[in-house]
């Protein structure tokens, strides 16, 4: 295989991103073979829509045959399983609302399908996130955000790592949204007008919590709705079905707005507030920091992204022990949700980040 046409494995969901994705690669002259992962068996609750369901699959399918490349699909529903879907399960079950799509990230696309990349000769693994990638002066990767910022995806990258990143391609990162749909009808690919698809590939009747309950064949941890002064409101069958923030579905009538505040998984309490500034704090402490540039050894002030669409704070986060910060923001935020991330920025670059444990 020459140098000059490098092979490089794309991850297909079947969706428009990574068939831009794909695209683009073969239009720079790259030797593309596409890979669709088959995360659940198909017909066992997955969304024929999902990023692992039929559709998708022939739907990549499609796309790699209009292109001229080859198409393959992965079967890692074990390895799906083992590595996202029960740590997800075991978050819910403790009160925590997890987010599984950043441990997919780090273990399977750029994990397993990186390994599977080098047995077809490929050293590079591309997707259709909306993300950039630079080298540094110091030669490390650099993370920056997608231009598009109603699409940027980086919150879902920053356990990726350096060698993660050498790995990574992510052709549509200098795209919008919009002009991928416009290059992707263009080409005439089946994905041009297709729906985003569904990363968590289960069935989320019920909700995506309970979807997990029923996979992992967990058992609920049900107990009592209190307000803010102990009393008791209500039960509920799981804490697995509410997160910090959840106004719908509480099972509660107060006659005016509540918000669940907390979770309490020893006794399986959750505590509803009417007051919005009960949802409000200005710190936060996290663990498992991984970090894209050398720990800081000492207090460092950047911008704090607590979940995905939420905007990054001005904050000071100050490095302890084990992997551990914490985080003081210039401001109150809402709804900080522990088992979420915690990503630090730089402007439009992402220097690491953590998970959420607890509010300060």
């Amino acid at each position: 295989m020459s140098a000059a046409r490098p092979r490089i494995v794309v991850a297909m969901s079947g969706g428009v991103d990574s068939s831009v994705a794909a695209a683009l690669l073969v239009r720079e002259g790259a030797d593309v073979v596409g890979v669709t992962l088959r995360l659940r068996p198909c017909g066992e609750g997955v969304d024929p829509g999902s990023c692992c369901g039929v559709d998708g699959v022939l739907t990549a399918k499609s796309v790699a045959d209009r292109l001229g490349f080859a198409h393959e699909v992965f079967p890692v529903g074990v390895e799906f399983q083992e590595r996202v879907l029960r740590p997800a399960w075991d978050e819910y079950a403790a009160g925590r609302t997890p987010n599984p799509c950043i441990r997919c990230n780090r273990d399977i696309k750029f994990g397993l399908l990186a390994e599977y990349a080098r047995m077809l000769g490929a050293d590079k693994v591309a997707t259709g996130h909306y993300a950039r990638l630079a080298i540094g002066p110091d030669g490390r990767p650099v993370l920056r955000r997608g231009l598009d910022a109603s699409k940027d995806q980086t919150y879902f990258l920053f356990e990726l790592g350096d060698d993660g990143f050498r790995k990574a391609v992510f052709p549509v990162g200098h795209l919008t949204k919009a002009e991928v749909r416009v290059a992707a009808r263009e080409l005439g690919l089946a994905s041009a007008d297709r729906p985003d698809s569904q990363d968590a590939c289960l069935d989320h009747e019920g909700g995506f919590a309970e979807a997990l309950r029923i996979a992992m064949r967990g058992v609920a941890r049900p107990g009592r709705i209190a307000d803010a002064e102990g009393r008791t409101l209500g039960e509920h069958d799981g804490i697995h079905r509410f997160t910090v923030g959840q106004r719908q579905g509480t099972g509660v009538a107060l006659g005016r707005r509540a918000w669940v505040s907390r979770i309490d998984p020893t006794d399986g309490t959750v505590v509803l507030t009417t007051d919005p500034a009960d949802l409000m704090a200005r710190t936060l402490h996290a663990s498992g920091c991984s970090w894209l540039r050398d720990p800081p050894d000492g207090p460092l002030r950047c911008a704090v992204q607590i979940r995905y669409r939420a905007p990054a704070v001005p904050a000071v986060v100050t490095p302890g022990d084990d992997g551990t910060v914490r985080v003081d923001f210039d401001r109150p935020i809402r709804a900080v949700t522990p088992g979420q991330a915690a990503v630090f920025y730089d402007g439009d670059t992402v220097l690491g980040g953590g998970w959420i444990d607890r509010v300060g």
